[in-house]
């Protein structure tokens, strides 16, 4: 305020918030200084990290039922390619994008595993990270921890998570992840549900070109641990529990390849009041970096 009573008026400020920064997810507009997409929930760092690097961020997906290990296998993917100096090599971008390595490390080096992913989007991790391979240009990716039970409602009432629609849509290669365990005792819910992941999928996009029938598809069995000939011959063992999957794929996917991978070496049981609770008795990662691997490789093929 001035001597003569006059106030400033900083109104050049809001001319910033005349121009809207859209979202690099769904595309909808927002402030300049909004934290979280106002459409989708999705962290609008997404959207000013490709545009101060002039880039253009990939897209992958880890997606299936509630309980298939989604958190867990993200964060012990991130977690391994960040501290490997290998082949492969991981750099996140932002702080945001460690948020789902330290969530799940932490959980795992008390003997827990990881609290289920909320349904709200707005709760949700996102990594944004560089890959970098030897003889190969740096990949920018895009990974969110999408709640299973968020997707599922979504695959049954399309347009009730817009987020997981628009960036479905947008992906590059997915990974599709199934419960071994489950699969293997003949609990038919989980062949149901990745069937219906499938089919949405293919779904989004008509086009004979580019739609999700020429995109490449990671089938990974997730605790495939506690079945050890899951290991031997994941293909097999999909024939053999998963026979709907195994055949939705065949006349629906191009590019697609089954794996298995393992987070806990040994499994131990406690009975809670809301019933038995699964712990880690000791951390062995096995096959983590496979699926993912092969993802990239598919990826270099596509125009």
């Amino acid at each position: 305020m001035r001597a003569n009573g006059m106030i400033e008026m900083d109104s050049f400020r809001l001319a910033a918030y005349t121009v809207p920064c859209p979202c690099y997810i769904c595309g909808g507009g927002n402030n300049f200084d909004a934290e979280l997409c106002r459409h989708c929930h999705a962290p609008m760092a997404l959207a000013h990290q490709a545009n101060a690097q002039k880039i253009h961020p990939k897209m992958i997906a880890a997606i299936g039922p509630s309980g298939a290990g989604k958190t867990v296998y993200l964060g012990m993917l991130a977690d391994t390619l960040s501290r490997q100096d290998e082949s492969l090599q991981l750099l996140a971008r932002g702080a945001f994008s460690i948020k789902l390595q330290q969530h799940t490390m932490a959980a795992l080096s008390q003997c827990e595993f990881p609290s289920k992913t909320p349904n709200e989007p707005d709760r949700w991790h996102w990594v944004h990270c560089q890959v970098m391979r030897k003889r190969k240009k740096p990949t920018e990716l895009i990974m969110p921890d999408l709640a299973g039970e968020a997707l599922l409602e979504e695959v049954d009432h399309p347009n009730t998570f817009p987020v997981i629609r628009s960036f479905l849509g947008k992906c590059a290669g997915v990974m599709i992840l199934v419960d071994a365990p489950r699969a293997e005792s003949g609990d038919s819910e989980e062949d149901f549900h990745t069937m219906k992941l499938v089919s949405y999928l293919c779904e989004l996009s008509a086009d004979k070109n580019n739609g999700w029938r020429n995109r490449p598809v990671a089938l990974v069995f997730t605790k495939a641990d506690q079945c050890e000939h899951c290991f031997d011959d994941p293909d097999a063992f999909a024939r053999r529990h998963t026979k709907g999957l195994v055949q939705q794929c065949a006349e629906r996917l191009k590019r697609h390849k089954f794996f298995a991978v393992g987070v806990a070496g040994a499994i131990g049981v406690y009975n809670e009041n809301h019933g038995r609770v699964h712990i880690p008795l000791r951390i062995e990662p096995r096959g983590i970096v496979e699926p993912f691997s092969w993802l990239l490789t598919e990826l270099d093929k596509t125009k």
